[in-house]
């Protein structure tokens, strides 16, 4: 079974006891296998119903995976060896992680960046195929990413309905609207499963399979763990994680989650929009935050903090107070944090299975795409930084340093930071080193996220967790924009859209929410870079 293990101390101890040996007898575990859509109550019933089709993922796949292999051979023998991935959320961030830890090249695109998407587009394109995700088809930034891509097919005189493929589920307007333009192949999931629940279905199977990632061994190793996960036993690491994740009293939610050789890449960033889009709601939740070793979270010992620590299944571990300890492989895994997930949800008193106000921001920024209003004048310019903010509090700040200080010095003894920057993430991916050094100048936990893409993930929370969230956004001028081909909009101007649409959310909300928009993207990253280190300094 991939050598699952699990290890508390402290208060996820605590929780694992007071809570696992109820939720054992209660037949919690079972329920789940058997898609008991009444486990989380009346309210979410409806949703619950069509929501549980995860738990047997592994079966309703299995039948995918020659015709993905048989597809993967066709278009090696045409001389196709890129797979890029149009996709947000859930329909992202599995692949990415099954993809990387299998060591193969799949080319991930979840973001309206125009220079993350010029990047894109420009490599090896004549040895290109993409598989664009989506359950409905109507999600903005996959729809663009598909049109950008057929359109640069066509301009380079390939045939691009031979170069797409398509996830999607079964009777959308995707779907028919796939077969119709006659695209190379059309995959149907599994309908009753939700995005962030999907890695096991065809949308982690697919990009992966395609990639060259060994997806019949994936399965096989779920299918081993999905007996011991669905036994009604109070051995369950399933209802132990639950516990630890949900049954905190009071409850610590701020779950900071390193990797220390667990040998899966990236999977704290998958367990991250698993757990917050699920049960950030109703002014409750988790938040995940992701975190390197020897980050400043780690040694917080605050009493709103636990710590996981994701290791290998051979090493020995020795536990600091508050901490859980994870191991597994990969298929495994995916499977034990789902099922952890709604048994936080079971505790925690809410429906794992929807995300309100994902569409809040979705909704705000398709207003602002609409309306297309002015954008507000900065409350003050710093060189290659245009500062704004949303109250107050920013009291006359006049550089970076100073409304940096002005919003850090919002934060409570309960809140968190929250990083996002609306960048191309591999460009400027030197953005991250700042997560740590805003950690150890705040002594709070900090998140940093990828706009767009942390919408469909940690962006859940940030609206319907708890109202402690502190946000720094930053955005940035492209050298190039992207023309959305039939669409009235480019890139440049989507992105803008999503970042000031999620900011008004926010604002809404009543958090404050500060705003460095780079006029210059590498001279404003110096900048910011040089902001942090005064402030770290105790000279702003």
């Amino acid at each position: 079974m991939g050598s699952l293990s699990f290890q508390a101390s402290g208060a996820a101890l605590a929780a694992v006891d007071q809570h696992v040996p109820k939720l054992a007898k209660d037949k919690v575990a079972s329920r789940i296998a058997a898609k008991d859509h009444t486990l989380w109550g009346p309210d979410a019933e409806s949703e619950a119903s069509i929501r549980l089709g995860w738990v047997e993922a592994v079966e309703v796949s299995r039948p995918l995976v020659p015709r993905i292999l048989k597809l993967r051979d066709e278009l090696r023998t045409e001389g196709v060896t890129r797979i890029v991935l149009a996709g947000m959320g859930g329909s992202s961030l599995a692949p990415e992680v099954i993809s990387n830890t299998a060591g193969v090249e799949l080319t991930v695109l979840d973001s309206t960046d125009p220079q993350q998407v010029a990047a894109a587009l420009a490599e090896r394109l004549s040895e290109t195929a993409i598989v664009v995700s989506s359950k409905s088809g109507s999600t903005v930034e996959t729809d663009s990413q598909r049109r950008v891509f057929e359109n640069a097919f066509k301009q380079a005189g390939i045939n691009a309905a031979e170069r797409i493929i398509v996830v999607t589920d079964p009777g959308s307007p995707m779907d028919s609207a796939s077969r119709e333009a006659g695209y190379r192949a059309v995959f149907n999931a599994d309908p009753n499963v939700g995005g962030r629940y999907s890695a096991l279905t065809a949308f982690g199977l697919v990009p992966s399979g395609l990639a060259g990632v060994d997806i019949d061994e994936l399965l096989a190793d779920a299918e081993e763990a999905a007996e011991i996960l669905s036994e009604d036993a109070t051995e369950n690491m399933a209802l132990a994680l639950g516990a630890a994740l949900g049954g905190t009293e009071p409850l610590r939610n701020k779950i900071v989650i390193t990797d220390e050789g667990s040998g899966i890449v990236g999977f704290a960033d998958w367990a991250e929009q698993l757990i917050a889009e699920s049960t950030g709601k109703q002014g409750t939740g988790i938040l995940p935050v992701v975190v390197e070793p020897e980050a400043p979270e780690l040694s917080m010992d605050a009493a709103d903090v636990l710590v996981i620590r994701l290791v290998d299944t051979e090493a020995e571990i020795e536990l600091g107070e508050n901490e859980v300890a994870v191991a597994g492989s990969l298929g495994s895994q995916l499977l034990l944090w789902e099922y952890a997930t709604v048994v936080a949800g079971l505790l925690l008193g809410i429906n794992p299975f929807d995300q309100p106000d994902v569409e809040a921001a979705k909704t705000a920024a398709r207003g602002m795409l609409d309306e297309r209003p002015e954008t507000p004048e900065p409350a003050a310019v710093d060189r290659a930084v245009e500062i704004r903010a949303n109250g107050a509090w920013l009291n006359g700040a006049g550089t970076v340093a100073e409304a940096l200080e002005a919003l850090l010095g919002t934060l409570d003894t309960d809140s968190y930071l929250s990083v996002q920057a609306y960048l191309d993430r591999f460009g400027q991916a030197e953005l991250a080193q700042l997560r740590p050094r805003l950690a150890s100048l705040t002594q709070r936990p900090v998140t940093f996220g990828w706009g767009p893409r942390f919408l469909h993930s940690t962006g859940q929370f940030h609206k319907g967790g708890p109202a402690v969230g502190v946000y720094l956004q930053i955005t940035g001028a492209s050298e190039e924009d992207v023309r959305i081909p039939d669409r009235p909009f480019t890139f440049g101007e989507l992105i803008s859209a999503q970042a000031a649409g999620d900011a008004q959310v926010l604002v809404d909300h009543g958090r404050p929410v500060l705003r460095l928009h780079f006029t210059d993207r590498q001279a404003g990253t110096r900048q910011l870079q040089e902001a942090v280190a005064s402030l770290s300094d105790g000279k702003p």
